[in-house]
């Protein structure tokens, strides 16, 4: 169970156990008794242990909070590369400072040991609770659940360890006092207790939440089939003949038990639209768990939700405009690739619309200009090569705004003239200016430096669950039953009969509407309602339905045929894969999936070096798994004594 106004994190206690900790520890560390407020004896009591399972819950806000949210798993893949912010180049890059010791280049750097460490603090703190809520001492009803929670939680970790570094140390016991002897579990072995833990956390967890953001059986049935999936992908081959076929049989069970519970939002923005704190947009049946986060400050713990920050391009230096808390602060980390630009059917397919901020209003006019407040201030048009209209990628006052018949300050083209061939990449020139990802815009944040959001992060939802289903049918070659569950995402993307295409929202509609914060800048708000479809689309204004339903394997979208080409696929399992990661893209692109997917199914390096120019030159297929982090090879120990640099090379993954 999660509180959202009331978490009581007892990390004083778990300090004296934390895997992570323990490794960093330092020898005079060891060598201390450790004293705390409370001991792990209240732990054997029925409050400490509600306690303890409400507090386990924290280790899932980790995953949106910070850089390493993701740098681990947006960068160096084919959606997004290196904006005007370079504090997580390497990860992107990879060149030669990406190694199991990362080069700090700010106090922003995603440290090579960050994930290892807070997924084995999550892992320890389930280590715990099943330890605790298994004795005789606890008498509470909640058993069960507790148990299934804690198994979910170490199988969800241990999940995220395997799909990153591949076979990891095995810890299924707390540790009580310092412990420095460690062995790597093969991917195998590792593999199959997240599988165990997660049939675990199925079987004893609830069906249905008793509060917002509860693990339940549907959630453990997700990530479970995510589990026989990843077994049974690519990057397992040497090993996986004998389970292929089953994990995917059992994987595409699971995945439509889940379906059969839950429902698509009508409206894919239907997502993204986050008007207030603990708003109806976070209790959509379509997610299956999210890190609960909340507008309480008491609740908010050290980082809150910084996702907000990371996805954006610069605006507040443009003519006419200012930061203000709808725009966001941007810190410019991603920018959008031409993959991005490219994947989508521009004019049938709403999602890109309904997931990039295109448009920004004048909230800062100059002293007598002709501009005033909520005028078109910047806008980017994604268009298509080919397209002559406009003379260059910036133009400034050039461009009339059919609204107003006002001149638009800033306008930023994808393929302008004489830069409009299908190569051609005009934007890449500018790395502080590109369309920002929108779907973690958060309007309730109290002023406009402020980095600490309130709105929750999806764990899981119901459309990657449909993309789950897809995937599992083309690794048993049923290609046209994959079709159903991607065509299912494909109807709700389509634009329906009386839809405004030019219509956008996005969080930061919190702050326009009044919410938290609001009074602050008074009328000072870059917010507008609309996107570039029309202007980037040049198309007359149409409320018609579109189709985007695929029922050929062999005549697949027009912007997949033109990846598939480029990237050499010829074969009916190669191409429905194709299709399937771009699908996976256009659903779930920046929702933190990107990097697992491309490196378990051994795409990874293709698609960045056709995609991505700043990871191309130095890719590799060891690329696939990251580095051990060294602050685990230098602390553990073998027969009492420090790894000797063979050991520790032994210990390494290939290649680094």
């Amino acid at each position: 169970m999660i509180m959202k106004l009331y978490r009581k994190i007892i990390y004083s206690v778990l300090a004296m156990t934390l895997v992570g900790n323990t490794l960093s520890s330092c020898s005079d560390f060891l060598d201390e008794e450790l004293t705390t407020q409370l001991s792990t004896d209240y732990f054997d009591t029925d409050e400490g242990i509600t306690e303890l399972a409400q507090g386990m819950y924290y280790n899932l806000r980790f995953h949106f909070s910070k850089e390493w949210a993701y740098a681990t798993t947006n960068f160096g893949t084919d959606e997004f590369r290196i904006g005007g912010n370079t504090s997580n180049a390497a990860w992107n890059s990879y060149d030669g400072s990406f190694k199991s010791q990362i080069t700090a280049m700010d106090s922003n750097t995603a440290l090579m040991e960050t994930l290892w460490d807070n997924m084995y603090v999550g892992i320890n703190t389930a280590n715990l609770l099943l330890e605790k809520v298994s004795s005789e001492k606890y008498t509470g009803r909640n058993k069960e659940r507790y148990m299934g929670e804690a198994h979910f939680l170490r199988g969800f970790n241990y999940l995220k360890l395997v799909s990153q570094y591949g076979g990891v140390p095995l810890k299924l016991s707390t540790n009580t006092i310092p412990e420095r002897e460690f062995t790597r579990a093969t991917t195998e072995a590792t593999v199959q207790q997240v599988i165990n833990d997660l049939k675990k956390a199925y079987e004893l967890l609830p069906q249905t939440a008793t509060m917002a953001g509860d693990m339940t059986k549907d959630a453990a049935a997700h990530f479970l089939a995510k589990a026989y999936l990843f077994r049974a992908s690519e990057i397992n081959d040497s090993w996986n003949d004998k389970t292929k076929s089953a994990d995917c049989t059992e994987a595409l069970r699971l995945a439509k038990e889940v379906i059969a519970h839950r429902s698509l939002a009508p409206d894919y923005s239907d997502l993204w639209n986050y008007t207030t704190p603990d708003g109806d947009n976070e209790q959509l049946s379509e997610v299956i768990l999210a890190a609960q986060f909340s507008a309480d400050k008491s609740s908010r713990g050290r980082y809150g939700n910084t996702c907000h920050l990371y996805f954006l391009a610069k605006y507040s230096e443009l003519s006419q405009m200012m930061r203000d808390i709808a725009g966001g602060r941007e810190y410019q980390r991603l920018r959008t690739t031409y993959y991005m630009y490219n994947v989508y059917d521009m004019v049938n397919d709403s999602r890109f619309w309904k997931s990039f901020k295109t448009k920004y209003a004048v909230n800062n006019p100059a002293k007598g200009s002709i501009y005033q407040k909520g005028d078109l201030g910047i806008m980017y048009v994604i268009n298509r090569p080919g397209d002559t209209r406009f003379e260059s990628m910036q133009m400034k006052d050039k461009v009339i705004c059919e609204k107003t018949g006002k001149t638009i300050p800033t306008v930023f083209v994808a393929y302008p003239k004489g830069k409009n061939g299908k190569d051609d990449t005009a934007l890449y020139d500018d790395k502080s200016h590109f369309p920002s990802l929108s779907k973690y815009f958060d309007g309730s944040r109290e002023g406009v430096t402020d980095n600490v959001g309130a709105r929750d992060g999806i764990l899981a939802r119901l459309g990657e669950t449909y993309l789950i289903a897809a995937e599992a049918l083309i690794r048993l070659h049923e290609y046209n039953d994959a079709l159903y569950y991607i065509n299912e995402l494909r109807k709700r993307a389509a634009y329906k009969t009386g839809e405004n295409r030019s219509a956008y929202c996005d969080g930061g509609a919190a702050y326009h509407s009044g919410a938290l914060g609001y009074p602050s800048m008074g009328d000072i708000n870059s917010y507008i309602p609309e996107n570039s479809y029309y202007e980037s689309n040049n198309i007359t204004p149409t409320t018609a339905a579109t189709d985007l339903e695929v029922t050929d394997i062999h005549s697949l979208p027009v912007e997949d045929e033109e990846i598939i080409t480029k990237l050499n696929y010829t074969g009916d399992y190669d191409r429905m894969m194709c299709f399937l990661l771009n699908e996976r893209s256009r659903e779930l692109c920046g929702e933190f999936l990107r990097w697992v997917d491309l490196a378990r199914t051994k795409t990874l390096v293709a698609r960045a070096r056709a995609f991505n120019p700043d990871a191309a030159p130095n890719i590799d297929e060891h690329h696939c798994l990251r580095p051990i982090p060294q602050t685990y090879l230098d602390a553990i120990q073998k027969s009492g004594h420090a790894l000797t640099a063979e050991e520790k090379k032994a210990e390494q993954n290939p290649g680094y």
